[in-house]
Formats: structure tokens, C-alpha cells, sequence
């Protein structure tokens, strides 16, 4: 019964929260990307022939796959993160090497944080967020706010563009002090500090954080304003289609024969 009466309360409060479903990690306000359609309209599938592993298509990235890990928000490995690897769609990785190839030659690498989100992760985070005595990360990712804010602020929303296939989060590593480049705050912190015009921080923060901008933009990516970190391939093929598969090398190359 009492399982029952949980079950009961969690689909009435993803009915409550629905009407923020917009990323499903991402800041609140107007300047953010309009980027899952009407819940009625969401189309699910499970096809990954699409995709590629992002270290087979961009050789020189670093994986930090924070998901993968205990280190992220939720304090746990997410669920459908089966291995440490990352997943795109093809048009997004061919246009990740080529932002990869612009920095090589400024002395930088790019660090991956996370890529393509199956559907499953996100629900996770619908669940984690809907338990308010879970703050076990707080300290870290979100010391300013309320853990009951994440919802109707957008942080946590029912849909990711990264399940879309064609959205990651990334940063720099300096290849001659072999050292990840200062953004002035951390991955996945839940504030302004994370908006990308924020000034608050030093010259030289600022100045990583255009340089990483820059790069993405030149090369067919679009940023959010409200994360640093994020962007989405301004093309993507799947617009309006989110994935399930699992983040795993079966999920691209099958029995890992090649053959899928």
C-alpha cells in the first residue's frame, strides 16, 4: 500500500511540474531554448544507428563522463550510463572534430562532460529531485538554492535536449600546463555563476569561457545562456526526438563485432 500511495504522488507531481519541462538539467528563465515539444507529442525511440562513439569520431577528446561517476549533482552513477563513454548523433561529432582541430592548434583539448542523455537518466533525475532529503550533493552543485526550486526553476525538467543526441557538455584542457582550463565555476553548478555572460568572476575566466564559446560557434553550435558548458549542434538531425538506449559501446557497435 504503501508503495502504491509513492507511486500515486510521484505521477502527481511530474503532472504538477510539467508545465517547466523545458532541458532536462538546465536554468530557468525567457533567454532559454524552447527545446521539448507538448508532453502529448514526444516522440521515444530506441534506434542508435545514427550515432557514434565520440572517441572514435574526436580522437583527441578527453572523457570525464561525471554521470558515469558518483561526482555529479545526484551523488550516485545514473541510471543508463552503463559504461564511461560518449555517445552523438554522426552531424554532431563530425562537427565536434572540427571545433576539436580549430583548438589543437591554440594549444587546447576538449574535455567532455557529458553527451548524449538517454531518456532514462533523465527520469532519474525526476525522481532524485522529487526526494527532498536527498541533498547529499548540495554543498557542492547547488548551495544557493532550495532543493524545492529545482522544478519550477527549471534545473530539472520531465525532457533533455541532450536525449536528443546532438547536445554535450564540455570544457578545456590546457595541453601545456596538462591541467583542465578555470571557467570560474564547476560543471553542472545550479546559479548564475554558470550563465556564460556572467562578470563576476576574473578577466582570464571570462576569457576561457569565450574561447571554448567561440570555437563551438564557429564551427555549427549554439550555446545556452544560462549554462557555460552546454551546446547543441544548431542542425540537428532529431529536433524533435528523444532516444532510450543506454550509453554504451553495445549500443553503437552491438556485440562488439562492428556489427550492430
Amino acid at each position: 500500500m504503501n508503495k502504491m500511495i509513492k507511486n500515486i504522488a510521484f505521477a502527481l507531481a511530474l503532472t504538477a511540474f510539467s508545465s517547466y519541462a523545458s532541458f532536462g538539467l538546465a536554468d530557468s528563465g525567457s533567454q532559454k531554448e524552447n527545446t521539448v515539444a507538448k508532453k502529448s507529442s514526444v516522440k521515444l525511440s530506441d534506434d542508435a544507428s545514427d550515432f557514434v562513439l565520440l572517441s572514435e569520431a574526436v580522437p583527441d577528446a578527453i572523457l570525464e563522463i561525471r554521470y558515469y561517476s558518483t561526482y555529479n549533482f545526484v551523488g550516485t552513477r545514473i541510471d543508463g550510463y552503463e559504461e564511461p563513454v560518449a555517445l552523438l548523433t554522426k552531424e554532431a561529432a563530425d562537427a565536434l572534430r572540427k571545433v576539436s582541430d580549430e583548438l589543437i592548434k591554440k594549444g587546447y583539448r576538449l574535455k567532455i562532460f557529458d553527451a548524449y542523455r538517454p531518456q532514462m537518466a533523465v527520469n532519474h533525475f525526476m525522481r532524485w529531485a522529487l526526494d527532498k532529503n536527498d541533498v547529499a550533493m548540495k554543498q557542492y552543485f547547488y548551495p544557493e538554492l532550495k532543493k524545492d526550486v529545482l522544478f519550477p526553476q527549471g534545473y530539472i525538467a520531465e525532457h533533455s535536449g541532450h536525449s536528443r543526441g546532438s547536445t554535450l557538455d564540455l570544457t578545456l584542457f590546457d595541453m601545456k600546463t596538462e591541467r583542465e582550463v578555470d571557467m570560474g565555476g564547476t560543471f553542472d553548478y545550479f546559479g548564475k555563476l554558470s550563465h556564460p555572460s556572467y562578470k563576476n568572476i576574473t578577466k582570464q575566466q571570462y576569457d576561457n569561457r569565450m574561447l571554448l564559446r567561440e570555437a563551438m560557434l564557429n564551427n555549427g553550435f549554439k550555446p545556452l545562456a544560462e549554462e557555460w558548458w552546454h551546446f547543441t549542434l544548431k542542425n540537428e538531425p532529431y529536433p524533435d526526438t528523444y532516444f532510450t538506449f543506454p550509453v554504451s559501446v553495445k549500443s553503437i557497435h552491438g556485440d562488439g563485432c562492428g556489427v550492430k
